[in-house]
């Protein structure tokens, strides 16, 4: 149900200038970044006591109560009570005086500790129950928000809807659109009230199942796209790029085999082509004009940019080793694109699933994940403040597996 909050752009007038984006403080302590782990996952952690369990915020270096340095980020419930509130009608920051006024309030959360959040349009006024996440705003840093409990996405409230990147009414690019993922991904888009979805597509001679019914769907565009053919990526982007609010690239390359099951380099090279370099390509094609628009409107201006990696970026699967590797780095370009967008606002979302129900993990044995599951997680991730996303049960126990002991799960993925 669209809110009628939020509603469809007017086009954009060419004759006036284009705004430059701006972004909330983005200052934080080395200590107080902790809150950033969470909410890029979108979780609410605090800080609390390994020795007396004592809750704490804001973060600090010891214990409050007792003084001990031995602190966990754990998640808490956001369960809470809007004790008083406040509107902001002018700020010396840049961001905020833009889009005065603004609501703030002081949260009682049930584990006993206050903290100050922003407050959703739909919370009635204090005292009344809330329940508060962490998002994360333009700036990458993570911001409490107050919402009712049961309420909707944050989008659906015009103020707050800045700090996510919600398809609806935005255009859409999806760099291969007949994998099953981006096949999915495109049929996701149109649900979720995308304006105009551009499929891209390579290999015409290729006619997977389920691709003839994409172009019949409403508000798709198919384009012709390879992301391995540095002109092709670069026609589309002038062709494109002053118009695409949201890239999901879902081009992948994906071989089996362990180092000793090949011989040469050839199939390394094309996994390294379409997912490293490919990334690449439309980094340095689409980058500098989506960074461009990061201010062209609350609904219409450019927000996120999407990948779709694996969960074998964290640790080699030797089984699937150059696809492993290939994932690695594509990871790591993923990153210092992050970087490069954060300046203008724009979100740079990870998704890290673990094997995914299509050909070439036909050999692996259950829970896999249906093409539908990745593009859904996807969506979600877009309609909230998360920018890392670990959709199935296997990516989630590799992660957890991943921070508790790496060398371990090394260890017994080499098995």
């Amino acid at each position: 149900m669209i809110s009628e909050t939020i509603k469809r752009p007017k086009r954009k007038n060419p004759i006036l200038r284009t705004r430059s984006p701006t972004l909330p403080p983005d200052r934080r302590s080395r200590v107080a970044l902790g809150l950033v782990r969470g909410a890029a996952l979108g979780r609410l952690e605090l800080q609390r006591c390994a020795e007396c369990s004592a809750v704490q915020y804001p973060p600090r270096e010891a214990c409050v109560r007792c003084l001990s340095d031995e602190l966990k980020w754990t998640e808490v419930s956001g369960n809470g009570e809007l004790v008083s509130e406040t509107t902001l009608q002018h700020s010396q920051e840049l961001f905020y005086r833009e889009r005065v006024p603004w609501r703030l309030g002081l949260i009682r959360l049930a584990e006993g500790v206050s903290l100050v959040a922003h407050v959703d349009a739909r919370c009635g006024p204090a005292p009344s129950p809330v329940i508060v996440e962490a998002a994360l705003d333009r700036a990458g840093q993570a911001a409490l928000i107050a919402k009712p409990d049961g309420a909707a996405a944050l989008a659906d409230d015009p103020k707050l809807r800045d700090m996510t990147s919600d398809p609806r009414f935005r255009k859409v690019l999806i760099t291969d659109a007949k994998s099953p993922v981006g096949q999915a991904m495109v049929r996701a888009m149109v649900d979720a009230g995308a304006d105009l979805v551009w499929a891209g597509h390579c290999e015409p001679w290729k006619n997977p199942p389920g691709w003839s019914d994409i172009a019949g769907l409403p508000k798709t565009t198919l384009v012709p796209l390879d992301v391995t053919d540095t002109k092709s990526v670069n026609e589309l982007a002038a062709e494109l790029g002053f118009k695409v609010d949201i890239i999901i690239n879902t081009a992948e390359h994906h071989r089996t085999f362990g180092l000793f099951g090949r011989t040469g380099v050839e199939t390394a090279k094309a996994e390294m082509e379409t997912n490293c370099f490919g990334l690449l390509r439309l980094a340095q094609a689409f980058g500098p004009i989506m960074r461009a628009r990061g201010a062209d409107g609350v609904v219409n201006s450019a927000v996120a940019w999407v990948n779709l990696l694996s969960i074998y970026a964290l640790s080699n699967f030797p089984q699937h080793a150059t696809y492993s590797a290939s994932m690695a780095a594509a990871l790591s370009v993923a990153q210092a694109l992050r970087a490069e967008m954060r300046v203008a606002g724009i979100r740079v979302v990870n998704i890290f699933p673990g094997p995914i129900d299509d050909e070439w993990n036909q050999l692996l044995l259950p829970p896999k994940l249906a093409p539908s599951a990745v593009a859904r997680s996807i969506v979600d991730a877009l309609t909230r403040s998360v920018e890392d996303v670990y959709p199935g049960d296997i990516a989630q126990d590799w992660l957890a597996r991943c921070r508790d002991n790496p060398k371990a799960l090394e260890r017994e993925l080499g098995r």
